[in-house]
């Protein structure tokens, strides 16, 4: 059996497209959640709840037992995160705070969790955002964490190479989920990513198929 995939931030519409893409392809995951979880779609999906990536222990202690139980970890998605709309003259430093802590702070935690543990020919695939590259109105604070995201990943490359360990980042647009919709109901929903479409790109950059892809910035913009 392949080596697990662990995904964080696997509660969110794209965490679950993730787990549900690679469970289909017959690859075992461990989900890490935040709250207690749902049911998993197969049974080589092991879920572990309760754990605080923000707090550098707490994601250590998951992926220790992860490896553990499981043996060598192939691969890693960070999709946890966040987002808030906030101008930088109305805003303030609370809300840079928990978007750096989020956004940038877990996948931060997770990675150096999970480099001990990863196999030779494993992957680390992060979650960036569109306006990592380019920012804008309201979007500062996110899109500064998601940036630093993009940096992480850059770096992240270039130290496990010698290791035969790939890291690249996705940067999607607007992600066809629920919250989204509530948040912009005149939209046009159809031109976004929908969860399914961007976990088909990170199942992808996990794979074999993907050996010379490497810490490179995917955009996934849909149809905008």
């Amino acid at each position: 059996m392949a080596n697990r995939i662990v995904v964080t931030g696997a509660a969110g519409s794209l965490g679950r497209a993730v787990i549900a893409k690679l469970a289909r392809s017959g690859v075992p995951v461990a989900a890490i959640f935040r709250k207690d979880t749902a049911e998993m779609p197969s049974s080589d999906v092991v879920a572990i709840d309760g754990i605080d990536l923000t707090d550098a222990g707490s994601a250590r202690g998951a992926f220790d037992a992860i490896a553990a139980r499981h043996g060598p970890i192939g691969g890693l998605v960070n999709v946890a995160g966040g987002f808030a709309w906030e101008t930088v003259g109305d805003g303030g430093e609370d809300t840079w705070d928990r978007l750096f802590a989020i956004n940038l702070k877990t996948a931060f935690n997770a990675c150096t969790a999970a480099i001990p543990h990863l196999a030779a020919g494993g992957a680390i695939v992060n979650v960036a955002a569109a306006a990592a590259q380019e920012a804008g109105l309201g979007n500062a604070a996110y899109a500064a964490s998601k940036a630093g995201v993009l940096r992480l990943t850059e770096s992240l490359a270039a130290e496990l190479r010698p290791r035969g360990v790939r890291a690249n980042a996705v940067l999607p647009t607007i992600i066809d989920t629920a919250p989204n919709r509530a948040a912009m109901p005149d939209a046009d929903f159809t031109k976004w990513v929908r969860p399914d479409e961007l976990a088909n790109v990170i199942a992808f950059l996990l794979s074999d198929e993907a050996s010379a892809i490497d810490g490179a910035a995917i955009p996934v913009a849909g149809r905008l």
